[in-house]
């Protein structure tokens, strides 16, 4: 949104594209964080259904566990600050799709972190609760994370928010996690990655309006 759209007042136009870019740089920081936490403390495949839990590893799983709720507050916000950001003008077709897809996101990043907290308690079989929560994360949350990318890149293209290579590379990080992101280990990190580098563009593009302004 430019400063010039109607029924927008300058406070919100500057405003609204700092608290994008914020919400969305904590969000890709925590959840980065709680991914790298949990792939290496909870290895998948491998003969990974036999390894013990140690006590390191059932630290790393608790941090990991305590950063998601953070990290899907984060992402909510990161949404809310996006919509605004689009204003009245948004398709709504596709402004249900991207809010559908990141309701459903943050349902299974929640579900996956309950999951993985399994592995804490030892009187609970650990290895269905890491094959699980696997299977939430890669499977189910990051087809949705893809569809929320392709979303907010066809929203941003239409509306003129993002530049053209921006929307590109979010239709390629999109149709990776659609296509590969449940059989590449790591390849979630490419979602967090994305969301840092719409939350650069919206704080850059937010300082050059501050400095028009």
């Amino acid at each position: 949104m430019t400063q010039g759209d109607p029924g927008t007042s300058p406070g919100q136009s500057l405003s609204t594209p700092r608290a994008a870019g914020l919400a969305g740089i904590v969000f890709a920081a925590l959840l980065a964080a709680a991914i790298v936490l949990a792939r290496l403390a909870l290895p998948e495949g491998g003969g990974a259904a036999e390894i013990a839990v140690t006590s390191g590893q059932r630290d790393a799983v608790t941090t990991a566990v305590e950063l998601v709720p953070f990290a899907g507050i984060a992402f909510l916000w990161f949404m809310g600050a996006l919509r605004s950001h689009a204003g009245e003008r948004e398709d709504r077709f596709v402004a249900t799709v991207f809010l559908g897809s990141g309701l459903v996101f943050v349902a299974c990043l929640f579900g996956a972190a309950a999951a993985a907290g399994t592995v804490l308690d030892a009187d609970q079989p650990q290895e269905f609760g890491r094959h699980f929560s696997y299977t939430l994360l890669t499977t189910y949350a990051m087809r949705m994370a893809a569809v929320f990318v392709f979303a907010t890149s066809t929203i941003g293209r239409k509306l003129g928010i993002f530049p053209k290579p921006l929307a590109m590379t979010g239709y390629l990080a999109g149709l990776v996690l659609l296509v590969v992101g449940s059989s590449v280990p790591w390849s979630e990190l490419l979602f967090p990655a994305w969301a840092a580098l719409v939350s650069s563009y919206i704080l850059r593009s937010g300082r050059i309006r501050t400095r028009g302004a």
